[in-house]
């Protein structure tokens, strides 16, 4: 029973095995996003529209990665190598384990957590939904994204090591590395890569097909993030303003009790939850850019009080306003 049980174990994690050896050629970068990033945390990356999928291998530490919240319309896949890592997204507060794949709310706002010993390499994987699916796909392709889509169970979507879809999932997942990162063989790049993505992808829609939803649920479910297009739009640049949520409701053109159902399930969170993380990312910026006092920044980012301010911020960010400025603060 015991060895089965060792063979059963060993079945299991061959397919981390192969992508931990394909991963032992690749370079990892420290984690660093920051000028990627705009005042309301988009993450924003330039793809090819023909080809977008990116893939970043990232090194994470407590010394050295980029902090605060991001949201971004990619689709991403986060696997952490080495050792363990933790992440929110909206209000859930994920542990992730070592060769634990986490299916990302990408479109909630989301981040690493710092813990003293953070250090682990990461694979993230993102691409554009329409890179899989679009109104000119077969109507069947759309499966391959219901593992983003599809929580009703309202619980993060993470293969473990000992799941059924695990291995075959991380074998898929090493070629597509391979793929991708081929310096030498360019010819079937692209077409190489997509298939090695819809493998990968396949795995984890029949493993997560418990939550399946119907399609039209699923469209349904992309609709609600266009209507909220302008109103991301509006606090990029207004932030500071003061904002009723009446105003944002017109904005959006649904009523006030429908804005408020429609932003949680997008963002994560309450429209004044959001506004006050843009308006701490955008100070964040300020303390490290310029020499304005503390109140100064408070009052430009839209907090008329700055004892308001300096809770929120150590909230959000963990520090004090003075605390991030100083020296010895990893960089935002």
């Amino acid at each position: 029973m015991e060895i089965r049980s060792r063979l059963t174990t060993a079945k299991f994690t061959q397919g981390f095995d192969e992508l931990s050896r394909v991963c032992g050629r690749l370079r990892f970068e420290p984690h660093d996003i920051a000028a990627l990033l705009d005042a309301k945390g988009h993450y924003e990356v330039a793809l090819d529209r023909e080809f977008p999928l990116l893939i970043k291998l990232f090194r994470y530490t407590s010394r050295e990665h980029t902090r605060g919240q991001t949201w971004h319309e990619r689709l991403e896949l986060f696997t952490p190598l080495d050792g363990p890592a933790e992440f929110k997204m909206g209000d859930q507060h994920v542990r992730l384990s070592r060769g634990e794949m986490l299916v990302v709310d990408n479109l909630k706002l989301h981040h690493v957590v710092d813990f003293p010993g953070f250090d682990t390499r990461v694979v993230v994987i993102s691409f554009m939904p329409d890179f899989v699916y679009n109104l000119g796909s077969p109507s069947f392709d759309y499966t391959f994204l219901l593992p983003f889509y599809s929580k009703v169970e309202r619980r993060p979507h993470i293969v473990r090591p000992g799941d059924l879809a695990a291995s075959p999932a991380f074998f898929a997942m090493a070629r597509l590395l391979a793929c991708y990162f081929d310096e030498k063989d360019r010819q079937f790049f692209q077409s190489g890569c997509k298939a090695f993505l819809l493998e990968l992808l396949f795995h984890l829609a029949r493993y997560f097909r418990a939550s399946e939803l119907l399609k039209w649920e699923f469209v349904r479910q992309q609709q609600r993030s266009l209507l909220l297009k302008k109103l991301f739009e509006h606090l990029a640049v207004h932030y500071a303003e003061k904002f009723s949520i009446s105003q944002a409701a017109e904005l959006s053109g649904m009523s006030a009790a429908r804005l408020a159902k429609v932003f949680k399930k997008v963002s994560g969170t309450t429209l004044l939850a959001y506004v006050n993380h843009v308006r701490i990312s955008h100070a964040a910026r300020l303390l490290k850019e310029t020499e304005q006092s503390v109140a100064a920044i408070a009052q430009q980012v839209g907090f008329s009080d700055q004892s308001h301010f300096d809770k929120r911020f150590k909230r959000s960010m963990g520090v004090s306003p003075r605390e991030h400025r100083a020296v010895g603060v990893p960089r935002q």
